[in-house]
């Protein structure tokens, strides 16, 4: 199986379709689900695909295909599974500071409920007592992920209920007789620390004795990739393996056995992905050499909304010399992808490629300054498949109205 797509294909598909275009490898996305649930093998688990990585509809169908149920974080994601062929049983709902009717709508829908607020907790107990089982997300109080802008466990977190106020999630619980079968918790993106990961996920663990309902714990994703050739990357085989001895552990204490659930997203997706440019500009200064790209932060934000980093190839000149580039984008703000990034030297007219692109690219992807959002292509047993076409001027003034008021 070929996990990277050879430069020749690259450049196919991208005199095929234009440029700015996303490409998936199909067979990265398998190698990278193979993977996980080698390492997960010994214990009854049940892979969620976190579908906020990447929504559209042909990726969440595929990684179906491959055995994955699908993780959504907004009632309009679990519709989008819903219209791909995913059945209500296959799908997650996890949400925060939502309406109640967002959830109401899940619960209609039959699909599986994480709720993240005492608040909610209250409403759903109310409106659906012992009538409908029900999962709650706990925050950990745990630091995870690197930063506050990707860790989701820590003590100021918007996400999940604080672990430190677990009476009166009980008083909930009791008051309304509800019927609470799922625990989850996730602490954030980027995490290789196995112990740090673990003491999140004893938190959890510590907590199952209190609902006899129970049937299963998830504990979301969140595994790190590597983005730079020395990354460090999760180890998913030493995680599985610490996280079988806590579950067998805590159900021998408890009597009754447990499954496991994960939300992959990133780790499934990310590598997969290629975001390919053409290079409009050459302009040198006195300080920089900077190289003028036909995309920019409105299709690729990760750079600089959190200051990830991302491989950037030349494909038309990949043997060329050294030198050092500013890659920024064609957007009227800074939006700069690589500051003094040594790259092959880079001409008008040259193809390049990030890489990683497969994660939060297409799907933070908007339309500002009034440019079009590029299609996708899905690279499967070597063919390219367009997944999504490129927009046009009729996409962005399609809900527009010209009113004769004005």
């Amino acid at each position: 199986m070929n996990d990277d797509l050879s430069r020749e294909l690259l450049i196919s598909i991208a005199g095929e379709y234009g440029t700015p275009v996303y490409v998936y490898n199909a067979d990265k996305i398998k190698s990278q689900y193979d993977r996980l649930s080698r390492a997960f093998q010994k214990l009854p688990v049940r892979i969620f695909y976190a579908g906020k990585a990447l929504t559209n509809i042909n990726i969440l169908r595929y990684i179906h295909s491959l055995g994955a149920s699908v993780d959504c974080s907004s009632i309009n994601e679990v519709r989008l599974a819903l219209y791909g062929g995913i059945i209500p049983e296959h799908i997650l709902y996890t949400s925060n500071s939502i309406p109640f009717s967002e959830i109401e709508e899940a619960q209609r829908l039959g699909v599986h409920i994480n709720i993240d607020s005492l608040s909610a907790l209250e409403k759903f107990g109310k409106r659906f007592g012992n009538s409908y089982p029900v999962g709650i997300r706990v925050r950990p109080n745990v630091m995870a992920g690197g930063n506050l802008q990707i860790s989701t466990g820590h003590d100021k977190s918007k996400f999940g209920i604080p672990i430190d106020q677990f009476e009166k999630i009980l008083k909930v619980v009791k008051k309304y007789n509800m019927h609470i079968t799922l625990l989850h918790v996730h602490t954030g993106s980027g995490i290789s620390d196995a112990d740090l990961y673990m003491k999140a996920v004893n938190h959890l663990l510590d907590i199952v004795k209190y609902f006899p309902d129970l049937e299963c714990v998830d504990l979301g994703g969140g595994f790190k990739v590597p983005f730079k050739e020395d990354d460090s990357e999760a180890d998913v085989d030493l995680i599985a393996g610490e996280v079988k001895k806590a579950i067998d552990n805590i159900q021998t204490k408890v009597g009754k056995k447990l499954q496991l659930w994960i939300e992959p997203g990133k780790f499934l997706v990310s590598a997969a992905g290629y975001l390919i440019a053409t290079t409009d500009v050459i302009k040198e200064t006195s300080t920089v050499t900077f190289a003028g790209v036909d995309t920019g932060f409105n299709h690729l934000i990760r750079p600089m909304f959190y200051g990830a980093y991302h491989q950037i190839l030349n494909l038309s000149n990949p043997e060329g010399q050294l030198k050092k580039y500013a890659v920024v984008g064609n957007i009227c703000e800074t939006d700069t992808f690589a500051w003094d990034r040594d790259i092959p030297e880079i001409r008008e007219g040259d193809l390049i490629v990030f890489k990683n692109a497969g994660a939060y690219g297409f799907e933070m992807a908007s339309n500002f300054n009034s440019r079009f959002r590029p299609p996708e292509v899905l690279v499967k047993d070597g063919e390219p498949i367009l997944i999504r076409r490129r927009e046009s001027l009729e996409d962005l003034v399609k809900n527009q109205i010209i009113s004769n008021k004005i």
